[in-house]
């Protein structure tokens, strides 16, 4: 009965064991699937928007390239770089612009690759790179002290590591994150992360050396990126001007319908 019982629990192991590493095979090798939804235009596809835009394509090599819109303002006084969350592509984000246009704002939105019309593929540092590439397009036309780096979700990381190796006005974070191994901590992860992700996109990491000031807007009821996860970033603070926004009651999609997270926005385009 004991070598029975001996031979089950070895078994039983074993299994736990086998499910446990493709569990983790499986996570690896469809990190991207899992992390990222994104929306595929055809080349030919036709933006439309309700506010003046320009269509930017800019090639990379002879299979890639990054698809970016300029929204624009009337007599811009500066732009920004709004780095979009982890699904869709840009036409989901538009409606967001003209938060920024009407305070005399152009605003540059690109899709990471993969995502609308850009092409190859993606990985996190292509994802820095290409944000580099957006910062030197804006510099043709305005100085550092022009330039807002604006990052929602997923955007925030790609956000804060160009902040912290390019100047700019200002670095604002809409529902950011300590790190992606940090979110998939609070849902109980039960692999090391640390070790099995490609996108890491840890914040945590580059927010301390951005030197512009810092603003933050997080919902307490984010159902996405826990309110905890981005909370931990003001500790990283350093400049008397950084500052974290409560939206209280606010989800991670829906912060643009609160006051106080308008009027705050207003109030930082305006300075």
């Amino acid at each position: 009965m004991a070598v029975a019982s001996k031979r089950l629990f070895i078994r039983i192991t074993l299994i736990a064991v086998l499910l446990y590493v493709l569990g983790g095979l499986g996570l690896y090798f469809y990190q991207e699937k899992i992390i990222f939804h994104p929306k595929v235009l055809q080349d030919d596809f036709k933006f439309r928007f309700n506010q003046p835009f320009e269509e930017i394509t800019i090639p990379v090599n002879d299979h890639e390239q990054l698809s970016a819109v300029l929204f624009k303002a009337d007599s811009a006084k500066g732009i920004v770089l709004y780095f979009h969350g982890n699904a869709n592509n840009i036409s989901a984000y538009a409606k967001y612009a003209g938060n920024f246009t009407r305070k005399g704002y152009d605003v540059l939105m690109m899709d990471y690759r993969g995502f609308g019309k850009s092409r190859g593929k993606l990985t996190q540092q292509g994802m820095f790179d290409d944000a580099l590439v957006m910062y030197r397009l804006a510099r043709k036309r305005f100085e550092p002290g022009q330039i807002i780096i604006y990052g929602k979700s997923i955007g925030t990381a790609v956000a804060t590591e160009l902040a912290s190796i390019r100047d700019c006005k200002r670095l604002i974070l809409e529902t950011p994150y300590y790190s992606i191994p940090d979110i998939a901590g609070t849902y109980g992860a039960v692999y090391p992360l640390n070790w099995i992700l490609k996108f890491p996109l840890p914040t945590y990491q580059y927010l301390p050396k951005v030197t512009a000031p810092i603003n933050i807007f997080h919902g307490t009821a984010d159902d996405v990126v826990p309110y905890e996860s981005g909370k931990k970033l003001a500790a990283l603070f350093k400049n008397p001007a950084d500052e974290f926004i409560t939206v209280p009651g606010g989800k991670h999609n829906d912060l643009a319908g609160f006051p106080v997270f308008l009027e705050k926005l207003d109030s930082l385009l305006e300075q």
